[in-house]
């Protein structure tokens, strides 16, 4: 999740939908929905063998307006919720070895019902006055990082001592360690930490921005990161070294919102979000793009009339899965594709 305005509008000029079809089919094909009857769902990751995803989704029944946690069998649709239901959750992932999930939770704040009755309480009241608030990140001091079994059984706290808001995990390709985020609104930093939750090393230190939704290359060598270093909630690429050098932007264009990096297994390209903020008056429409982190070059990879974000691909990199209305009317749900790299 990150701090910004997501689109769920049309955005002007864009193509027909023949047009926009043909212009995803060289590189997306077989697309399917896989999450249905949530109120929204998204940010999705794979399990190791492929078989399973990992999400956040809302309810409609139950009694909950925040994301919970999700398993789904990919074969067969069933899901199960894993996360305790109470409190906001948001970035779970599987463990390579699949064994094990993290997700972040603020389940043990002792007034989240209470949250949980304000936030229906003000759907209501901007129901009634036909108000369309804008899409803010609560960086609750409550939300920590846990692990559990991928049916959320035996549920540990790796984070038990933290006092800010702590999450965005996700694990090195060995599974011995974790990036993540940590801090309070405006000062959120990435670290580093051992898989059982020893061992934390702060990564950035740039006081004063976000710094948010690291991933590890696939040899663990490189995170990605999105961080608001130049303006508030505008947010740009970044790559550091795991060690804390080396840090690099990978985006420049103040005018644009980028977040949501993904490596691809030759940790030489990565997937992720972008659009277009400089005309004020306009709602921005996020896409899917293509990035070769050694030269720049870029390839706009969807076209739909719907926001399109959060891109992961499958264990075997045969497959992209994203959060997309498509249709830019319809809530968010998580999609699957078959996916082509761009050629170069």
């Amino acid at each position: 999740m990150t701090p910004l305005v997501l689109a769920l509008t049309f955005a002007p000029g864009q193509p027909p939908a023949a047009d926009w079809q043909m212009a995803e089919s060289p590189y997306l094909k077989n697309i399917k929905q896989v999450t249905s009857n949530f109120v929204r769902a998204g940010e999705g990751y794979f399990s190791p063998d492929g078989k399973q995803v990992i999400y956040q989704a809302e309810e409609s029944d139950a009694g909950n307006p925040f994301y919970q946690i999700f398993v789904q069998d990919l074969a067969t649709g069933n899901r199960r919720r894993i996360s305790p239901g109470v409190g906001r959750t948001t970035c779970a992932y599987f463990r390579p070895d699949g064994k094990r999930v993290i997700f972040a939770s603020s389940h043990e704040d002792p007034d989240a019902k209470k949250h949980q009755i304000a936030e229906f309480v003000q759907r209501e009241q901007d129901k009634k006055n036909n108000v369309r608030r804008r899409y803010a990140w609560d960086f609750d001091p409550f939300m920590k990082i846990y692990e559990a079994n991928p049916d959320g059984t035996d549920l540990k706290c790796l984070t038990p001592d933290s006092k800010v808001y702590t999450a965005e995990g996700s694990y090195s390709a060995d599974g011995k360690k974790l990036v993540y985020s940590a801090g309070t609104a405006g000062n959120v930093q990435l670290f580093t930490m051992n898989a059982d939750g020893t061992g934390a090393k702060q990564l950035t230190n740039v006081a004063n921005c976000y710094n948010g939704g690291p991933f590890f290359s696939p040899d663990a060598t490189k995170v990605v990161f999105r961080a608001d270093r130049k303006e508030k909630d505008r947010l740009q690429l970044f790559v550091i070294n795991a060690d804390g050098t080396g840090e690099k932007a990978l985006t420049s264009d103040d005018k644009w919102v980028y977040w949501a990096p993904y490596w691809y297994k030759d940790g030489k390209h990565i997937i992720y979000t972008a659009a277009d903020h400089s005309n004020e008056l306009a709602r921005p429409n996020y896409d899917l793009y293509w990035m070769n982190v050694e030269t720049g070059k870029t390839t706009r990879i969807t076209h739909a009339p719907g926001q399109d974000v959060l891109p992961v691909f499958s264990p075997d990199y045969t497959k992209v899965m994203w959060t997309t209305s498509r249709d830019g009317r319809s809530p968010t749900q998580l999609y699957i594709a078959d996916f082509t790299p761009p050629k170069e």
